[in-house]
């Protein structure tokens, strides 16, 4: 089956057609029956995988269809079963499962679909399981190919990976470079080096399938003194793997003006035993290329070795007899011991070698975009090594160091120290803002929120993938490739978004693709026009790198021809009116795998990069600026999990459900790091510690707590998010009442602020509520919520005498967002399966005298840009997310009101 990008293959016509079209049913739009719980049907995002390296995989459940326990067994569509393992990752309010995850063994061939039901698992057979080993030092993990030993403290993450009792690699260990100042600094500079110091190991999972094993520590200078950047690592073995996949993710916290990351990465020694001609090296390169020589190279010599040894050491075989003439002069042959990969930009890489150090280097290659991928072995024995996003987030790079001795030295560098230093300073020095008047009118101008020592990156945090492969031999060349390809798009089984859909797991608000009518057809056209913008403009922006890779822009400079990358808030999105569930909600419609693999990577940097991880905004996330951490608006709507369940969903990913859990208490420092403090007219705190508005505060946090009550059936959350449902639903009118509420941090309580009055902000839907209040009412039944919620819906973006008629007054808040907003309209619609509402949802959309722009881009060439560009002049992030989502939700809810042109 060949690789899907664009379209899924799910989006075929039987499966398209497995459920009606949205319409005014308030049980549930464009809904099936439950989900048959008996079979369902499985496929690969990318193509059936050529490489088995194992797979874990999540899977949708209807409410009350399996118990908590229910067993699965996993098959080829129609034939032999396959051992699987499973676990739950989410459940009902009534205990039935939500959500399971299942384990894939490594096997090469899998086939292209798959078949999931409950039942006894199929066993795996003796010696093709994941065992694990507990000993007071260490853990020894052993796949049934290879044994991997993990240190329980001192330096190394990785003790030895033996295979058929050989070691294969040992002594893998983090390392870190820091200068003191920046470069082109003048005077000299001080580098230090520092390596990992294990404090922690925890098996987090034990096989048969799959085992995971957690490791956390800090980054100790060589000398034994400072200790920073603390690390998390997992190990994750599947049965009958000889690679072991790692997820490393570092926090930084050191002093920005004076702590220069220069690198960081993880090292590995490879022993050698063959002869240095039997020695090979290899590099990935674009388009399933491969730069492969060997240690000490036998061809293009003065004197022919033969023709067999040539072609022998070409494909990595050892070599047969080497003529007399040749091989008694070999030692005049250079062995090349060093060889260095650097990726320093999206559009270039440089492979150079030398024989030594203290000698020249020699470049020996160039390329437009590695994948990642690298090798050092021989005859004997070799380790693989690739780093995920490799191009995507230069500066990065792969050494290999003393390939001729007995033993090579591998680093896999994750930022490379080729490139200059990190320089996490802020971008400005205040420009003269030191009193709230001024940081307003800075505001005015930029759009910027500054405040003083809050532009801090102290706190943020990035996360790589990286696989080792312990192999018997150098592999053939097309398996490298395989190899390559697997390490930047390793296989991720999903299910039908049919299935998915009807199992109402992310509540009512989407449905599936349907053109049947004109007016259908324009909006999903539309909608992939979208997305396909996007995910150009990636590209032909080069929105790439250590730190950005995964963001995109918020909003575009007509007169530049360029986003506005250096303007306060219009600069990095990070997130502002949710871009995150546009692309999550498109990928559950449509399947495609090119919206995965976007909306993946938004996940890996939001929840990292825009999320702090420990210090004074723990939990908090950062709004949008020329920097990811430079606002000084601290803001739970950022760091929201409901922006990153459904992909923790989907994967099982547990650095996902870590950054999760680190929410769950981000409502503690809301007294301190006010969002809106420095808003005018805003009420006073009163007796209350916080000021917290629906849609922007509590929603956000709602999504953290109830994402731990599903995954874990706690009651403490559940109790906190019931108990403000009722405080709001109490309210005189409900959600106009909540726009500024007193929040008691310690009980979650929440309190009316402004009495009989009403207010409304543009901003309070637009962050997940909409979203997050839909699964809530379905899942507790809360009808005084529910009301109160359907007023706020149906009088948002109503006339403003009707407001008054029922508030007392205009709310204030319905002109901004007006077409995204009506999505508001078409729930209540839904809801209230009111026809005059839906015809309103779809005036709405269509902006009666707001018309949105057609979607056409225009080429712009010549002195007026530095490249030709593609361009939308009007284009905003905002925009584009909110009617995305405006435009998936009132199809889903009000689909049958739409005109048919």
């Amino acid at each position: 089956m060949a690789p899907l990008s664009r379209r899924s293959f799910f989006k075929t016509g039987a499966l398209a057609a497995a459920l009606p079209l949205g319409g005014l049913a308030a049980t549930a739009p464009a809904s099936a029956a439950p989900a048959d719980p008996g079979a369902v049907a499985l496929g690969w995002l990318d193509g059936a995988p050529a490489l088995g390296t194992g797979s874990t995989f999540g899977v949708p459940w209807p409410r009350g269809a399996l118990r908590r326990d229910q067993a699965f067994v996993l098959s080829a569509a129609g034939g032999a079963e396959i051992p699987c393992q499973s676990w739950p990752t989410a459940f009902w309010p009534d205990g039935s499962l939500k959500w399971t995850a299942h384990a894939l063994p490594s096997r090469d061939g899998l086939p292209a679909q798959l078949s999931l039901k409950p039942g006894t698992p199929a066993r795996a057979k003796a010696g093709q399981t994941v065992t694990l080993d507990e000993r007071p030092d260490a853990i020894v993990v052993d796949t049934g190919v290879i044994a991997c030993t993990v240190p329980r403290k001192g330096a190394d993450i990785i003790g030895a990976i033996r295979r058929g009792g050989q070691v294969i690699a040992r002594n893998g260990h983090l390392v870190a470079l820091c200068d003191d100042q920046p470069d082109g600094t003048n005077g000299s500079t001080r580098q230090s080096a520092f390596q990992s110091e294990v404090a922690r190991v925890t098996v987090e999972q034990r096989g048969p399938v799959r085992s995971v094993l957690k490791v956390e520590g800090r980054h100790r200078a060589a000398d034994g003194g400072r200790s920073w950047l603390p690390f998390t690592l997992r190990l994750y073995f599947y049965a009958g793997a000889e690679s072991v996949r790692i997820m490393h993710t570092f926090v930084f916290d050191g002093d920005e003006a004076k702590d220069f990351v220069r690198g960081i990465g993880l090292r590995l020694a490879v022993p050698l035993a063959d002869e240095p001609h039997n020695r090979h090296v290899r590099f990935g390169g674009e388009d399933g290329g491969l730069w492969a020589e060997g240690v000490r190279n036998l061809t293009g010599l003065r004197r022919d070795p033969g023709e067999a040894v040539r072609k022998a050491q070409l494909a990595g075989l050892a070599t047969p007899e080497i003529a007399e003439r040749v091989r008694k002069n070999l030692h005049l042959v250079p062995a090349w011991g060093d060889y260095s990969l650097s990726q320093l930009s999206a559009d270039s890489f440089r492979i150079r070698k030398r024989t030594k150090a203290g000698h020249g280097w020699v470049d020996a290659a160039w390329g437009r975009r590695a994948p990642g991928l690298g090798y050092i072995g021989g005859t004997r024995g070799g380790v693989a090594f690739g780093l995920r996003d490799f191009w995507q987030r230069h500066p990065t790079g792969l050494d290999v160091r003393n390939a001729h001795t007995d033993a090579a030295q591998v680093t896999l560098w994750m930022y490379s120290p080729d490139a200059p230093a990190m320089d996490l300073r802020f971008y400005h020095d205040g420009m003269g803002m030191d009193t709230h008047a001024e940081e307003l009118q800075g505001l005015d101008i930029t759009y910027e929120d500054y405040e003083k020592g809050f532009g801090t990156p102290v706190g943020v945090a990035r996360s790589s993938e990286i696989t080792l492969w312990a192999l018997g031999a150098t592999p053939p060349r097309e398996r490298l490739a395989q190899m390559a390809a697997a390490v930047q798009t390793p296989p991720q089984a999903v299910a039908t978004p049919a299935h998915i859909l009807a199992t109402r797991v992310f509540g009512n608000l989407w449905s599936l693709p349907d053109r049947s009518t004109p007016a259908r057809a324009q909006i999903e056209d539309r909608l992939d026009a979208q997305f396909d913008f996007y995910r150009k403009e990636v590209d032909q922006r080069r929105w790439y790198g250590f730190w950005d890779y995964g963001d995109v822009r918020h909003t575009y400079d007509a007169d530049r021809h360029e986003w506005r990358y250096d303007v306060g808030g219009y600069a990095w999105a990070n997130s502002e009116l949710s871009p995150d569930l546009w692309l999550w909600y498109s990928f559950l419609r449509t399947g495609r795998a090119d919206i995965f693999r976007m909306g993946e990577a938004m996940v890996r940097h939001t929840s990292e990069v825009d999320t702090y991880h420990l210090g004074r905004f723990a939990g908090l996330g950062t709004r949008h600026n020329v920097q990811h951490w430079g606002c000084s608006a601290k803001q739970v709507r950022i760091s929201t999990s409901v922006y990153r369940r459904m992909y923790y969903y989907l994967t099982a990913d547990e650095r996902t459900r870590d950054v999760m859990r680190e929410t769950l208490d981000a409502d503690r420092r809301l007294g301190a790091v006010d969002p809106v403090r420095k808003l005018a007219n805003q009420p006073p705190k009163g007796p209350y510690p916080v000021l917290a508005s629906f849609g922007t505060d509590w929603a956000s946090l709602v999504a953290n707590w109830l994402t731990e009550w599903e995954r874990t059936g706690s009651a403490q959350w559940r109790d906190r998010i019931l108990g403000g449902m009722r405080d709001i639903a109490a309210m005189p009118h409900g959600f106009f009442n909540a726009e500024r509420m007193g929040y008691e941090p310690d009980t979650g309580r929440l309190h009316n602020m402004i009495g009989t009055g009403a207010a409304a902000s543009h901003l309070n839907a637009v962050f997940g509520a909409v979203e997050i209040f839909d699964e809530l009412i379905a899942l507790t039944g809360d009808r005084d919520f529910e009301r109160a919620w359907l007023e706020y819906c149906e009088l948002y973006n109503a006339p403003v005498d009707e407001q008054r008629r029922r508030l007392g007054k205009p709310h204030g808040g319905a002109d901004a967002l007006y077409l995204g907003n009506s999505r508001l309209t078409a729930y209540a619609a839904w809801k209230r399966k009111d026809p005059a509402l839906a015809q309103r949802a779809w005036k709405e959309f269509t902006g009666g005298a707001r018309p949105y722009p057609p979607l056409t881009p225009k080429r712009v060439g010549g002195t007026a840009v530095l490249n030709p560009v593609n361009e939308v002049p009007w284009v905003t992030t905002n925009d584009s997310a909110q009617w995305g989502l405006a435009a998936i939700q009132n199809l889903a809810l009000v689909g049958d009101a739409l005109p048919r042109s």
